[in-house]
């Protein structure tokens, strides 16, 4: 009982509090197995599970509909199963993937059952103007969400990792081999979720270029990366001296009186400085 609380605990303050402060990472496996360890009084097994389930998930971060699987879950309930199995890390290890997967899925289901129901609530608090019952409603959801996440763990160490993993096993294949293909297709729904929210046609060849470059020239991701981060900050520092360029034109003709500055934009401004 005492572990089951423990760890059940922890799932709700790191993976919930994740979830409510941002990405913070305090919901990684290298986090959270090393804090049940020292919880548990295991803070060897704590460390070996978490930097070998870190390695797993290393890539996987949940971002809109781009997702696969809860690492937070899977690596309490890991660090926890390999304590109560006498330091089986291997086993503990081999029971993660698929209650990571098991575990977004029970996460989602939470998120649309609790908060989904409360979306017109929130627009008609926000049309009233009151914050204060938006704050309220806000807590109050993540606090019950998170809370019946965190049973979670709480039963499945009561019945123990055995239990678990026949439970597990029961699921039939075909399921499995559904929820395989389905984790397949997500990331790409997700990017597709993202760019309709982001795209911008003032950016769009960014993105055009990058197709281009990984498609055609094989160019490995982190090549990319660094290509993205080179022309962001070109972009950001014309951004700037632009910015810079408008404040002085409009402090000058301000300044002067040559031109009534009243109701003008900078770059109106800036035209006019040019044409004069």
């Amino acid at each position: 009982m005492f572990q089951a609380i423990i760890v059940a605990l922890v799932v709700f303050l790191t993976v919930g509090g994740q979830e409510l402060l941002g990405f913070t990472m305090i919901g990684r496996p290298i986090v959270i197995a090393p804090l049940i360890g020292l919880l548990l009084g295991d803070m060897t097994t704590g460390l070996l599970v978490g930097a070998a389930l870190e390695t797993v998930f290393m890539g996987v971060v949940n971002i809109g509909g781009a997702s696969s699987a809860e690492p937070g879950l899977a690596a309490a309930l890991a660090t926890a199963f390999a304590i109560q199995m006498g330091g089986r890390v291997e086993v503990a290890i081999a029971l993660a993937v698929p209650l990571g997967i098991i575990g977004l899925q029970i996460k989602t289901i939470l998120y649309v059952l609790v908060v989904g129901p409360f979306a017109a609530r929130f627009d008609r608090l926000a049309a009233a103007g009151d914050a204060t019952g938006i704050k309220k409603l806000h807590f109050g959801l993540w606090g019950l969400q998170w809370f019946l996440y965190a049973l979670i763990p709480f039963f499945a160490l009561l019945v123990g990792s055995k239990a678990t993993q026949k439970v597990l096993e029961m699921i039939p294949d075909v399921i499995l081999h559904g929820l395989s293909i389905a984790g397949g297709l997500l990331p790409a729904v997700g990017m597709a979720m993202l760019m309709k929210i982001l795209w911008d046609n003032n950016v769009s060849v960014y993105y055009f270029l990058g197709f281009l470059i990984i498609a055609y020239f094989k160019v490995p991701l982190i090549a990319v990366a660094v290509m993205a981060v080179i022309i962001a900050i070109v972009v950001a520092q014309g951004d700037i001296s632009k910015m810079k360029l408008e404040k002085e034109i409009a402090k000058k003709l301000t300044g002067s009186g040559a031109v009534d500055s009243s109701g003008m934009t900078a770059s109106q401004l800036e035209n006019e400085a040019f044409f004069s």
